[in-house]
């Protein structure tokens, strides 16, 4: 049985307005960097929204005597929010959407560093005004929290710590915790992380085509928190920072979360790129063949860059190799497609 690959354009099968193709026009040619830097604010901001959302009615719950969320639900809703993040945004600019993932792209995979400084900028201001939306759609619940925490004369001591309205949305620890061990926490729960995003990445991993990315991320994150957050963890430089000027904005600097604020900052960052490396040296193989979801999601990539000036000539040459072997042959047989990871992941 054969699968043809067929490549046609949404303008080809839906009318577009007079305005929308002038705005497509000046998007690719003159403003594309802008667009990916939205797609990785706004990408961030679903995620930091879904989770700070369900963990501020967690918290709020616990002061309250009224438990409305749990840890489970917390978890849940991170995986929601980056599914929702790939799936919205990921298109538009690779879906980063985390500072390590970043400079793991610009160590390894050739990304340019003026614009991996754009995207961490982007991504922070993200999750800096998701915070700030979650406070103001949860203030008046907030305050009243804080008013349980002042009457029970607790407020000193729990506000700023996981169990306290601000630990809603910045990370804390509780008193007392030991901070290396804390650091280990972190760093190996962002090395799987990571390893979870490197799988994911890898063209040739017949176990997760492209449109199961989205879930394999998000459920590794989800797993992350049931597991490893009640001893803290951050797991994005971008998500942690930003939410910490949002606190800082809101309670000043009793908000700033002392030593541990720096550990939960920038563990992910080494931590990512360690599993990128390692899953590049003991995992992946450039030998191996690409599938064929992958084939016809990077040739789909490659047709959008090359139309709209975007690449270079030849970029992604190899896939050209095939652009007409897929269309006669079953996707049952081994077809022998070299473009190999690295090229592909690189580019993408």
């Amino acid at each position: 049985m054969s699968y043809p690959t067929v490549q046609v354009r949404l303008r080809d099968v839906s009318s577009t307005p007079r305005y929308m193709t002038y705005w497509e026009r000046v998007k690719y040619t003159k403003i594309h960097v802008l667009t990916e830097l939205v797609a990785e604010m706004l990408g961030v901001f679903l995620y930091v929204y879904a989770g700070v959302g369900s963990a501020a009615a967690f918290v709020v719950g616990n002061v309250t005597t009224q438990p409305i969320g749990s840890l489970f639900t917390v978890g849940v809703a991170y995986s929601i929010g980056i599914m929702l993040a790939i799936v919205i945004c990921g298109a538009a600019s690779a879906g980063h959407f985390n500072p390590g993932v970043t400079i793991s792209f610009v160590l390894l995979r050739k990304f340019s560093v003026r614009k991996a400084v754009l995207y961490i900028l982007a991504q922070t201001f993200g999750a800096y005004v998701a915070c700030l939306v979650v406070y103001v759609q949860w203030k008046d619940l907030l305050v009243a929290a804080e008013g349980v925490l002042v009457e029970k004369g607790l407020y000193d001591t729990l506000m700023f710590t996981p169990d306290g309205p601000a630990g809603a949305f910045a990370l804390y620890v509780l008193p007392g915790t030991n901070l290396y061990r804390t650091l280990l926490n972190e760093f190996v729960t962002d090395f799987v992380i990571g390893l979870a995003i490197s799988t994911s990445l890898d063209p040739t991993n017949h176990m997760v085509p492209p449109a199961a990315a989205p879930w394999v991320i998000g459920f590794t994150y989800g797993m992350a928190i049931w597991g490893f957050s009640p001893t803290a963890i951050a797991a994005n430089t971008a998500r942690d920072v930003g939410a910490r000027f949002m606190t800082l904005t809101i309670w000043g600097r009793q908000a700033a979360g002392g030593p541990y604020a720096a550990i939960a900052a920038l563990t992910n960052i080494p931590a990512t790129v360690l599993a990128f490396i390692f899953y590049d040296t003991f995992l992946g193989s450039s030998s191996r063949t690409l599938t064929p979801s992958h084939v016809a999601f990077l040739k789909a990539h490659k047709m959008y860059r090359e139309e709209n000036g975007l690449v270079p000539a030849g970029y992604l040459s190899a896939l050209e190799q095939h652009r007409d072997s897929t269309s006669s042959r079953s996707f049952d047989e081994k077809q022998p497609i070299h473009t190999t990871m690295e090229v592909s992941a690189r580019n993408v």
